[in-house]
Protein backbone atom coordinates (compact mmCIF):
# COMPACT_ATOMS: atom_id res chain seq x y z
CA UNK A 1 0.00 0.00 0.00
CA UNK A 2 1.31 3.09 -0.68
CA UNK A 3 1.17 6.26 1.58
CA UNK A 4 0.92 9.86 0.70
CA UNK A 5 5.12 10.44 1.98
CA UNK A 6 5.50 7.41 -0.78
CA UNK A 7 3.67 9.67 -3.12
CA UNK A 8 5.43 12.92 -2.16
CA UNK A 9 8.97 11.50 -2.35
CA UNK A 10 8.28 9.79 -5.94
CA UNK A 11 6.81 12.79 -7.46
CA UNK A 12 9.42 14.96 -6.19
CA UNK A 13 12.42 12.27 -7.50
CA UNK A 14 10.36 12.40 -10.72
CA UNK A 15 10.30 16.57 -10.86
CA UNK A 16 13.88 16.62 -9.81
CA UNK A 17 15.07 14.28 -12.27
CA UNK A 18 17.10 16.32 -15.49
CA UNK A 19 15.50 16.02 -18.67
CA UNK A 20 18.48 15.29 -21.50
CA UNK A 21 19.29 17.78 -23.36
CA UNK A 22 19.58 16.35 -26.73
CA UNK A 23 16.06 15.80 -27.74
CA UNK A 24 15.12 19.03 -27.49
CA UNK A 25 17.81 19.75 -29.89
CA UNK A 26 16.80 17.44 -32.35
CA UNK A 27 12.92 18.25 -31.94
CA UNK A 28 13.91 22.41 -32.19
CA UNK A 29 17.02 21.67 -34.47
CA UNK A 30 15.30 23.91 -37.08
CA UNK A 31 14.39 26.46 -34.50
CA UNK A 32 18.36 26.61 -33.19
CA UNK A 33 19.34 26.78 -36.74
CA UNK A 34 17.36 29.73 -37.52
CA UNK A 35 18.47 31.13 -34.40
CA UNK A 36 22.29 30.21 -35.46
CA UNK A 37 23.47 33.68 -37.22
CA UNK A 38 22.15 35.90 -34.22
CA UNK A 39 24.37 33.52 -31.59
CA UNK A 40 26.98 33.97 -33.84
CA UNK A 41 27.04 37.35 -34.02
CA UNK A 42 26.98 37.72 -30.44
CA UNK A 43 30.00 34.74 -29.47
CA UNK A 44 32.25 36.64 -32.64
CA UNK A 45 31.22 40.46 -31.58
CA UNK A 46 30.21 40.63 -28.23
CA UNK A 47 32.14 38.17 -25.74
CA UNK A 48 35.35 37.24 -27.38
CA UNK A 49 35.82 40.48 -27.18
CA UNK A 50 35.34 40.96 -23.62
CA UNK A 51 38.92 38.63 -23.32
CA UNK A 52 40.81 41.26 -24.62
CA UNK A 53 39.29 43.96 -22.48
CA UNK A 54 42.65 42.66 -19.99
CA UNK A 55 44.73 45.10 -22.52
CA UNK A 56 43.42 48.06 -20.42
CA UNK A 57 45.44 46.76 -17.71
CA UNK A 58 48.86 46.60 -19.89
CA UNK A 59 51.15 48.75 -21.62
CA UNK A 60 50.10 46.61 -24.48
CA UNK A 61 51.93 46.05 -27.88
CA UNK A 62 51.02 44.00 -31.06
CA UNK A 63 54.44 42.74 -31.60
CA UNK A 64 54.05 41.36 -27.44
CA UNK A 65 50.91 40.33 -27.77
CA UNK A 66 48.67 40.13 -24.42
CA UNK A 67 51.17 37.72 -23.11
CA UNK A 68 54.01 39.24 -23.47
CA UNK A 69 53.07 43.54 -23.29
CA UNK A 70 54.06 44.76 -19.85
CA UNK A 71 51.41 45.45 -17.24
CA UNK A 72 50.58 48.42 -15.75
CA UNK A 73 47.65 47.86 -13.95
CA UNK A 74 45.03 50.84 -13.75
CA UNK A 75 47.55 53.57 -14.99
CA UNK A 76 45.38 53.97 -18.43
CA UNK A 77 42.27 54.65 -15.95
CA UNK A 78 44.54 57.12 -13.86
CA UNK A 79 45.37 58.92 -17.00
CA UNK A 80 42.07 59.12 -18.32
CA UNK A 81 40.46 60.33 -15.52
CA UNK A 82 43.15 63.25 -14.61
CA UNK A 83 43.14 64.31 -18.34
CA UNK A 84 41.08 67.56 -18.57
CA UNK A 85 39.53 66.20 -21.72
CA UNK A 86 37.31 63.85 -19.51
CA UNK A 87 34.96 66.17 -17.67
CA UNK A 88 34.53 67.27 -21.48
CA UNK A 89 33.46 64.62 -22.80
CA UNK A 90 31.43 63.67 -19.86
CA UNK A 91 29.24 66.67 -20.05
CA UNK A 92 28.94 66.18 -23.70
CA UNK A 93 28.03 62.44 -23.77
CA UNK A 94 25.90 62.90 -20.72
CA UNK A 95 24.32 65.82 -22.52
CA UNK A 96 23.47 64.35 -25.69
CA UNK A 97 22.08 61.14 -24.17
CA UNK A 98 19.51 62.72 -21.92
CA UNK A 99 18.01 64.85 -24.88
CA UNK A 100 17.60 61.63 -26.42
CA UNK A 101 16.55 60.24 -22.96
CA UNK A 102 13.96 63.29 -22.50
CA UNK A 103 13.02 63.79 -26.17
CA UNK A 104 13.46 60.65 -28.31
CA UNK A 105 12.78 57.85 -26.09
CA UNK A 106 8.66 59.08 -25.44
CA UNK A 107 8.52 59.87 -28.98
CA UNK A 108 7.45 56.44 -30.27
CA UNK A 109 5.23 56.17 -27.54
CA UNK A 110 3.43 59.28 -28.45
CA UNK A 111 3.11 58.40 -32.19
CA UNK A 112 2.01 54.90 -31.08
CA UNK A 113 -0.72 56.33 -29.27
CA UNK A 114 -1.81 58.76 -32.25
CA UNK A 115 -1.55 56.02 -34.61
CA UNK A 116 -3.82 53.94 -32.69
CA UNK A 117 -6.75 56.33 -33.38
CA UNK A 118 -6.09 56.32 -36.70
CA UNK A 119 -9.54 54.61 -37.93
CA UNK A 120 -9.13 54.23 -41.62
CA UNK A 121 -6.79 51.18 -42.18
CA UNK A 122 -5.31 52.33 -45.78
CA UNK A 123 -4.33 55.37 -44.41
CA UNK A 124 -2.76 54.50 -41.34
CA UNK A 125 -0.39 51.62 -43.49
CA UNK A 126 0.32 54.62 -46.03
CA UNK A 127 1.53 56.68 -42.96
CA UNK A 128 3.36 53.78 -41.12
CA UNK A 129 5.01 53.08 -44.03
CA UNK A 130 6.24 56.40 -44.90
CA UNK A 131 7.45 57.21 -40.88
CA UNK A 132 9.58 53.73 -41.06
CA UNK A 133 11.45 54.72 -44.22
CA UNK A 134 14.17 56.58 -42.92
CA UNK A 135 15.02 53.86 -40.41
CA UNK A 136 17.10 52.37 -43.56
CA UNK A 137 18.33 55.37 -44.93
CA UNK A 138 22.57 55.43 -43.58
CA UNK A 139 23.36 58.25 -41.42
CA UNK A 140 25.49 59.41 -44.45
CA UNK A 141 23.00 60.09 -46.25
CA UNK A 142 20.71 61.91 -43.43
CA UNK A 143 24.03 64.29 -42.84
CA UNK A 144 23.83 65.12 -46.70
CA UNK A 145 19.84 65.54 -46.52
CA UNK A 146 20.96 67.80 -43.23
CA UNK A 147 23.44 69.71 -45.01
CA UNK A 148 20.92 70.25 -48.23
CA UNK A 149 18.15 71.66 -45.72
CA UNK A 150 20.53 73.82 -43.27
CA UNK A 151 24.24 74.74 -44.88
CA UNK A 152 24.24 78.37 -44.10
CA UNK A 153 25.57 78.71 -48.25
CA UNK A 154 23.63 76.27 -49.96
CA UNK A 155 20.76 75.11 -47.41
CA UNK A 156 17.20 75.42 -48.15
CA UNK A 157 15.82 76.96 -45.05
CA UNK A 158 18.84 80.29 -45.39
CA UNK A 159 17.53 80.17 -48.71
CA UNK A 160 14.27 80.92 -47.93
CA UNK A 161 15.41 83.36 -44.96
CA UNK A 162 17.15 85.31 -47.75
CA UNK A 163 14.51 85.56 -49.67
CA UNK A 164 12.69 87.01 -47.07
CA UNK A 165 15.04 89.66 -46.77
CA UNK A 166 16.01 87.65 -43.14
CA UNK A 167 19.37 86.80 -41.93
CA UNK A 168 20.72 83.44 -42.52
CA UNK A 169 21.32 81.20 -39.19
CA UNK A 170 24.33 79.43 -39.11
CA UNK A 171 23.20 76.15 -37.80
CA UNK A 172 25.76 73.65 -38.63
CA UNK A 173 28.97 74.99 -37.22
CA UNK A 174 26.94 77.24 -34.01
CA UNK A 175 27.70 75.10 -31.08
CA UNK A 176 24.48 75.56 -29.11
CA UNK A 177 22.36 73.99 -31.97
CA UNK A 178 24.55 70.77 -32.21
CA UNK A 179 22.92 68.69 -29.32
CA UNK A 180 19.30 69.76 -30.57
CA UNK A 181 19.96 68.82 -34.34
CA UNK A 182 21.64 65.48 -33.38
CA UNK A 183 18.20 64.98 -31.60
CA UNK A 184 15.88 66.08 -33.94
CA UNK A 185 17.53 63.55 -36.40
CA UNK A 186 17.82 60.62 -34.20
CA UNK A 187 13.71 61.53 -34.06
CA UNK A 188 13.46 61.80 -37.88
CA UNK A 189 15.19 58.46 -38.52
CA UNK A 190 14.04 56.46 -35.85
CA UNK A 191 10.86 57.76 -33.85
CA UNK A 192 8.75 55.14 -36.89
CA UNK A 193 10.72 52.04 -36.30
CA UNK A 194 10.53 52.32 -32.49
CA UNK A 195 7.16 52.34 -32.55
CA UNK A 196 7.01 49.07 -33.58
CA UNK A 197 6.95 47.29 -30.80
CA UNK A 198 4.60 49.24 -29.19
CA UNK A 199 1.85 49.33 -31.19
CA UNK A 200 2.52 45.82 -31.52
CA UNK A 201 1.86 45.84 -27.32
CA UNK A 202 -1.72 48.15 -28.01
CA UNK A 203 -2.80 45.08 -30.39
CA UNK A 204 -2.81 42.75 -27.27
CA UNK A 205 -5.15 44.37 -25.62
CA UNK A 206 -8.71 43.14 -24.95
CA UNK A 207 -10.93 45.06 -27.08
CA UNK A 208 -13.75 44.42 -24.59
CA UNK A 209 -11.98 46.81 -22.42
CA UNK A 210 -12.56 49.49 -25.07
CA UNK A 211 -15.97 48.61 -25.47
CA UNK A 212 -16.83 48.38 -21.93
CA UNK A 213 -15.42 51.95 -21.09
CA UNK A 214 -17.18 53.71 -24.24
CA UNK A 215 -20.11 51.88 -22.62
CA UNK A 216 -19.21 54.24 -19.20
CA UNK A 217 -19.01 57.40 -21.69
CA UNK A 218 -15.34 57.41 -21.90
CA UNK A 219 -13.88 59.66 -24.51
CA UNK A 220 -10.37 59.04 -26.54
CA UNK A 221 -8.68 60.53 -24.13
CA UNK A 222 -9.79 58.46 -21.25
CA UNK A 223 -9.36 55.29 -22.95
CA UNK A 224 -6.22 55.88 -23.79
CA UNK A 225 -5.09 57.08 -20.37
CA UNK A 226 -6.73 54.49 -17.98
CA UNK A 227 -6.35 51.35 -20.84
CA UNK A 228 -3.76 51.91 -23.29
CA UNK A 229 -0.93 53.60 -21.41
CA UNK A 230 -1.60 50.99 -18.53
CA UNK A 231 -1.11 48.11 -21.45
CA UNK A 232 2.42 49.46 -22.22
CA UNK A 233 3.83 50.29 -18.98
CA UNK A 234 5.95 47.35 -18.58
CA UNK A 235 7.21 47.25 -22.02
CA UNK A 236 8.36 51.55 -21.35
CA UNK A 237 9.79 50.60 -17.62
CA UNK A 238 11.77 47.73 -19.49
CA UNK A 239 13.14 49.80 -23.01
CA UNK A 240 13.80 52.56 -20.37
CA UNK A 241 15.99 50.11 -18.06
CA UNK A 242 17.96 49.13 -21.30
CA UNK A 243 18.31 52.87 -22.56
CA UNK A 244 19.77 53.59 -19.43
CA UNK A 245 22.45 51.31 -20.32
CA UNK A 246 23.16 52.47 -23.33
CA UNK A 247 23.40 56.16 -22.18
CA UNK A 248 27.27 56.26 -22.58
CA UNK A 249 26.48 55.51 -26.40
CA UNK A 250 25.81 58.24 -28.32
CA UNK A 251 26.20 56.98 -31.62
CA UNK A 252 29.94 57.29 -33.43
CA UNK A 253 28.75 57.45 -36.94
CA UNK A 254 26.16 60.24 -36.28
CA UNK A 255 28.54 62.59 -34.24
CA UNK A 256 31.04 62.28 -36.29
CA UNK A 257 29.66 63.55 -39.10
CA UNK A 258 28.07 66.08 -37.90
CA UNK A 259 31.53 67.08 -36.30
CA UNK A 260 33.21 69.93 -37.79
CA UNK A 261 36.28 72.63 -35.96
CA UNK A 262 33.59 74.54 -34.54
CA UNK A 263 31.29 72.52 -32.97
CA UNK A 264 34.36 70.22 -31.21
CA UNK A 265 34.01 71.19 -27.93
CA UNK A 266 30.24 70.48 -27.47
CA UNK A 267 30.62 67.42 -30.19
CA UNK A 268 33.48 65.21 -28.43
CA UNK A 269 32.19 62.42 -27.13
CA UNK A 270 33.52 59.05 -25.63
CA UNK A 271 32.83 57.22 -28.97
CA UNK A 272 34.49 59.82 -31.34
CA UNK A 273 37.61 60.46 -28.33
CA UNK A 274 38.29 56.31 -29.02
CA UNK A 275 38.35 56.36 -32.36
CA UNK A 276 41.02 59.57 -32.34
CA UNK A 277 42.94 58.22 -29.44
CA UNK A 278 42.95 54.29 -30.35
CA UNK A 279 42.32 53.96 -33.95
CA UNK A 280 44.08 56.87 -35.07
CA UNK A 281 46.64 57.45 -32.44
CA UNK A 282 47.59 53.72 -31.89
CA UNK A 283 46.96 54.01 -28.16
CA UNK A 284 44.90 50.43 -28.06
CA UNK A 285 44.92 49.85 -24.18
CA UNK A 286 44.22 53.55 -23.47
CA UNK A 287 41.06 53.38 -25.63
CA UNK A 288 40.22 49.89 -23.84
CA UNK A 289 40.80 51.53 -20.58
CA UNK A 290 37.94 53.90 -21.96
CA UNK A 291 35.87 51.47 -23.50
CA UNK A 292 36.12 49.32 -19.99
CA UNK A 293 34.44 52.15 -18.29
CA UNK A 294 31.86 53.09 -20.41
CA UNK A 295 30.55 49.63 -20.18
CA UNK A 296 31.38 49.44 -15.83
CA UNK A 297 29.01 52.82 -16.35
CA UNK A 298 26.19 51.33 -18.18
CA UNK A 299 25.40 47.67 -16.23
CA UNK A 300 25.90 49.76 -12.79
CA UNK A 301 22.98 51.98 -14.52
CA UNK A 302 20.74 48.97 -15.50
CA UNK A 303 21.15 46.96 -12.17
CA UNK A 304 20.65 50.19 -10.33
CA UNK A 305 17.32 51.27 -12.43
CA UNK A 306 16.58 47.24 -12.52
CA UNK A 307 16.54 47.24 -8.29
CA UNK A 308 14.65 50.77 -8.02
CA UNK A 309 11.88 49.10 -11.09
CA UNK A 310 11.57 46.27 -8.59
CA UNK A 311 11.30 48.19 -5.61
CA UNK A 312 8.11 50.15 -6.82
CA UNK A 313 6.13 47.03 -8.01
CA UNK A 314 7.36 47.96 -11.88
CA UNK A 315 8.29 45.33 -14.23
CA UNK A 316 11.94 44.86 -14.41
CA UNK A 317 14.45 42.82 -16.45
CA UNK A 318 14.89 40.23 -14.49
Amino acid sequence: MRTPNMDKTYSGQHLNKKRPIWPDLKRDRYLYLLALPGILFFIIFKYVPITNLIIGFQDYSPYLGIFGSQWVGFEHFTRFFSNPDFWMLLRNTLGISVMNLVFFFPAPIILALMMNEVRNQVMKRVVQSLIYIPHFLSWVLIYGLTFLMFSQSEGLFNKLLAAMDKNTIDILSNPKYFWSMLTVQSIWKEVGWGTIIFLATIAGVDPQQYEAAVMDGAGRFRRMWHITLPAMRNVIMILFILRLGTIMDTGFEQVYLMMNAAVTQVAEVFDTYVYRVGIRQGEFSYSTAIGLFKSVVGVVLVVTANKVAKRFGEESLY
